[in-house]
């Protein structure tokens, strides 16, 4: 693999679908991913997979069961494996997942928003 620069602001004007995300790089079976959030996503969890949102524009509200947290741009939060939580954004929201490999976006829930394999943006 040979090093390159990555431009997040034009690999943001690529994703035209809210919450379907895209791969911008893989490093030591993780892979970087920027998405797109606008409404609610579906609660879920991951059973062995820690998920890190770094809030690159607009507020993320995270939803636990027990409370939620807002993130703002510039700002991330660290989801620990096994934790039920729901991603939720009143505007558009655009964040970078830093997550294994093998995560599915939805987690133990499953449904129609799942993107199993994400395309390279």
């Amino acid at each position: 693999m040979t090093p390159s620069v990555v431009d997040l602001s034009e690999k943001l004007t690529r994703i035209s679908k809210h919450w379907t995300p895209g791969m911008v790089a893989e490093l030591n079976g993780q892979h970087v991913k920027l998405v797109k959030l606008l409404g609610n996503f579906v609660w879920h969890s991951h059973e062995h997979e820690d998920e890190m949102f770094l809030v690159l524009d607009g507020t993320l509200r995270m939803e636990f069961r027990d409370r939620a947290v807002n993130v703002k741009k510039g700002q991330f939060i660290v989801v620990p494996r096994g934790v039920e939580h729901r991603p939720v954004s009143e505007r558009e929201c655009a964040i970078m997942l830093f997550e294994p490999a093998s995560i599915v976006n939805t987690g133990t829930a499953g449904g129609k928003r799942t993107v199993a394999q994400p395309e390279w943006l």
